[in-house]
């Protein structure tokens, strides 16, 4: 796999999965979309998220992945920071099958309007638990069709599952890092 400039100004399907970009970008009809990441409580954010599922992984039956390429429609590929998929789901390189969860860690320069596209596709797609953390100003949303939904509970849940992230531990532990 070659790597290429993420200023390319059009790059097929084929080319795109073929390609190993650093960082990951997006894919949307032709074009590479940058992600905002390389920040440090990004980063540790990411990699604490993953852990905590992936230290509940029995109890709440669910695994975490960072950073896989999913395609959400024929030519858009999107990278979430994590993707949590329950065991049993085809093993699949690139998700073609909703997950469970898909987190997406806010970094400074993240736009509003940029990011709703992605959630956009996301709920096209079938996720049906869209989580949004901010490090900065220490707040989480949850996303669906009618909006983005502060969570005032301080906990992050799936409804019927066992999953529960509390906010106050997660950000916590970012602050010890």
């Amino acid at each position: 796999m070659a790597a290429l400039p993420i200023d390319d100004p059009f790059v097929t399907v084929e080319e795109y999965l073929h390609t190993v970009y650093e960082p990951e970008c997006d894919y949307v009809d032709g074009r590479l979309e940058d992600r905002n990441v390389g920040e440090h409580d990004h980063g540790f954010l990411q990699a604490l998220l993953a852990a905590v599922f992936l230290n509940n992984r029995q109890s709440w039956g669910v695994y975490a992945v960072t950073e896989v390429r999913t395609q959400v429609k024929q030519t858009h590929y999107r990278c979430p920071d994590v993707l949590v998929v329950r065991p049993g789901t085809p093993r699949e390189q690139i998700l073609t099958r909703p997950p469970l969860i898909a987190i997406e860690i806010l970094s400074p320069e993240d736009r509003v309007s940029r990011m709703q596209v992605k959630f956009d596709d996301y709920i096209q797609f079938g996720i049906k638990n869209i989580w949004v953390v901010d490090p900065e100003t220490r707040r989480a949303w949850t996303v669906d069709r009618f909006g983005m939904h502060l969570v005032e509970s301080g906990e992050l849940t799936v409804p019927e599952t066992p999953i529960r992230v509390v906010l106050s531990e997660l950000f916590a532990e970012l602050d010890r890092a």
